[in-house]
């Protein structure tokens, strides 16, 4: 038996679980093949989780704990290591872990394949929030050569907070990256607030957000003629990066 899962903590709907079990049935590979949900509120219960589970190939990981795992890995890719965060955990011979980051590929390779970032280019781009999402986008811009400042209601004179944020401002940052929590359902009332008036047909809404489909920011920014993107398409492209991690395809494997 070949082993999958995710740890995090609280799990409820998991978009991994449903991911994988399908893909799994569709490649007639479900016999042999199985992914779980462990949910385990401290990142220090990873080791036992790996002793009690010894068919266990590969691991996903989400909040809270994406960098709390790293200390109990043996080896990190250099991109985690890099981003400092690592969502992805695959289980070498004798019980080693090694980390890495798809939430990176997922991210870069959506935008860069999106129709409306290929046509207008953005050269800077806002990042709103500061959470655990923010650190793999920070790193995709940097190597798509874009310029950025977080937005955040820290008051830290590196970012930009919300009230900051002037016409001016957005007619230099036109690519505009929703990595709060904000519009998630069952709270899809909420939105970032940013002056959506100064938005344009040159602006490029990216939200990190899945469900629903179409959130408050991306609603907010259609409507002034900006093109948006929900994060769905980000979840399948790291969950297939995941897939090719465990099963050793990476470059330099």
């Amino acid at each position: 038996m070949h082993l999958f899962g995710l740890i995090g903590y609280p799990l409820g709907h998991s978009f991994s679980k449903r991911y994988f079990s399908e893909k799994f049935e569709r490649e007639g590979i479900s016999s042999d093949y199985r992914y779980e949900l462990f949910e385990i509120p401290e990142a220090t219960e990873l080791p036992e989780l790996i002793a009690a589970n010894p068919d266990l190939k590969g691991l996903n990981v989400t909040i809270p704990h994406k960098k709390a795992v790293m200390p109990f890995l043996a080896e990190l890719d250099p991109l985690a290591e890099r981003i400092g965060a690592v969502n992805v955990i695959r289980v070498l011979p004798g019980g080693k872990l090694k980390g890495y980051n798809s939430d990176y590929w997922g991210f870069r390779l959506s935008l860069e394949t999106w129709a409306p970032f290929l046509q207008h280019r953005p050269t800077h781009a806002l990042i709103l929030g500061d959470g655990g999402a923010t650190s793999a986008v920070r790193v995709a811009l940097e190597d798509l050569g874009i310029a950025f400042r977080t937005v955040s209601r820290k008051d830290d004179p590196a970012f930009f907070r919300y009230e900051d944020l002037t016409e001016d401002i957005l007619a230099q940052y036109t690519l505009i990256i929703n990595a709060t929590p904000l519009g998630t359902y069952p709270k899809t009332d909420t939105f970032p607030p940013i002056p959506y008036s100064f938005l344009t047909d040159h602006h490029l809404l990216y939200d990190l957000v899945y469900n629903p489909e179409e959130t408050v920011f991306m609603a907010k920014g259609r409507e002034q003629g900006a093109a948006a993107h929900n994060g769905y398409r980000m979840l399948e492209l790291q969950a297939e990066k995941s897939w090719e991690i465990w099963e050793g395809m990476e470059h330099g494997a």
